[in-house]
């Protein structure tokens, strides 16, 4: 008896894309950034979350990040055949994403001309508000990175002197009070980015799934398990599916407590998948 076709009702992948994609982790050192979106302090990759939208979408379905910075989501989704919508709270970000929205629709040229990528400058605590007043339609996946808590206000974060002492560049998100990335208690930090997704709940169609990319912090020679406490409250809402554990190896290793006490250099993130059931 001859095997029958396959059939994919998730993706446009054929089985060997599929199969690379489901190893539990893998190496993606970020490309260069253009010159516009250097001011943000923690930008993702498009080509990182092409990756993710090509295997949880079809082409043409619709996409949100509530959270989009400067425009990654919607970039790395016009590139992919998707339609994208961004909500982002600070409008310096929304202006940088819509211009660079623009360039790559010139650069893909009349393909992309039916597809929807639409920046909102707004609040992600008033999601329900901003998908009705902007008629999003039912969404079929949502990726994001939210802030690694206040961890940008650190002063030894990485590049974070440098920062401070440019004009030119972020140290941080914002100075809004309703910017996530300004709380100071974790756990109300925790308890509103859990509202926040559980608010789009109503939005998402069923068996849609959501990505969330964040890492586990230190901050005061302790371990806060963000990615750990996010996957145990969001999974009494959502189904935690699974993780995808993205490393970098192209970042500098930092001499921390040398000849003193054990602390690494974390060179990775948790890419958390849930699904809407």
């Amino acid at each position: 008896m001859p095997k029958p076709p396959f059939k994919n009702r998730l993706n446009n992948l054929d089985p060997k894309e599929w199969l690379k994609f489901q190893k539990s982790w893998f190496i993606h050192n970020p490309p260069p950034r253009k010159k516009k979106v250097l001011r943000h302090p923690a930008k993702f990759p498009e080509t990182l979350v092409k990756e993710f939208i090509e295997f949880f979408t079809k082409e043409n379905q619709v996409i949100l990040d509530p959270m989009v910075g400067t425009g990654s989501t919607n970039i790395a989704a016009l590139r992919a055949g998707r339609h994208c919508y961004g909500i982002e709270l600070n409008q310096t970000y929304t202006d940088i994403a819509r211009i660079l929205i623009q360039e790559e629709r010139d650069l893909l040229g009349a393909e992309v001309n039916r597809l929807v990528s639409q920046i909102i400058t707004g609040d992600a605590n008033k999601i329900p508000r901003i998908i009705e007043t902007h008629a999003i339609p039912a969404i079929d996946y949502v990726i994001t990175s939210p802030p690694y808590w206040n961890i940008l206000q650190a002063k030894g974060y990485e590049t974070q002197a440098k920062r401070r002492a440019s004009a030119e560049l972020d140290a941080t998100y914002s100075n809004n009070p309703s910017d996530l990335g300004n709380m100071q208690d974790y756990d109300q930090f925790i308890e509103q980015l859990v509202l926040i997704y559980k608010s789009l709940k109503p939005f998402l169609r069923p068996r849609a799934y959501i990505t969330i990319i964040v890492k586990n912090i230190k901050k005061g020679g302790r371990i806060y398990p963000l990615a750990w406490d996010l996957a145990l409250q969001l999974n009494d809402i959502y189904r935690l599916k699974d993780e995808r554990i993205w490393c970098q190896e192209n970042i500098r290793l930092a001499p921390y407590g040398l000849g003193n006490a054990w602390v690494s250099n974390i060179f990775h993130h948790y890419c958390l998948q849930f699904r809407n059931e």
